[in-house]
């Protein structure tokens, strides 16, 4: 984990994505900065984002096609993401649903230290006919 230093701009994004239960991209992101320091470049945002996700105190979703949006961790809210993929919507998914996988399933020696999983799919408000029947899904079928 990289230092990062505490400027007041970074202390903005960090207070603005911590109070925001939906995830932003970074335009976003930027026009809620300009409201506390209005000189604040774009530039500054992304590298500060960029500093956050290397150091995990936010994780990146990257969506094909449209802007990569942003995540607080909060601590003790483990979850992973669902992106619709007509539409962008971005979506929780309690972590604790999910089955663990046996240390098995890793390289030997493997140490595991993040887990982020992103489930692609429609939303229910997507068109039906952008829709297409995939095989059947069960967490189990992974182990």
């Amino acid at each position: 984990m990289t230092m990062v230093r505490q400027t007041k701009q970074r202390q903005a994004v960090i207070e603005i994505l911590r109070h925001t239960r939906t995830h932003p991209d970074a335009a976003w992101i930027h026009n809620q900065v300009r409201q506390e320091l209005p000189h604040v470049s774009l530039g500054t945002v992304y590298r500060t984002l960029d500093a956050l996700a290397r150091d995990g105190v936010i994780t990146p979703i990257e969506r094909a096609g449209q802007a990569t949006c942003y995540d607080y961790r909060h601590c003790g809210e483990d979850h992973h993401h669902a992106v619709c993929r007509h539409c962008g919507a971005v979506f929780d998914v309690d972590a604790a649903y999910l089955p663990p996988l046996p240390q098995q399933a890793f390289p030997t020696g493997f140490q595991v230290t993040d887990i982020r999983i992103e489930f692609s799919g429609f939303a229910p408000a997507a068109p039906v006919q952008q829709i297409h029947k995939p095989q059947a899904f069960a967490p189990a079928q992974m182990l």
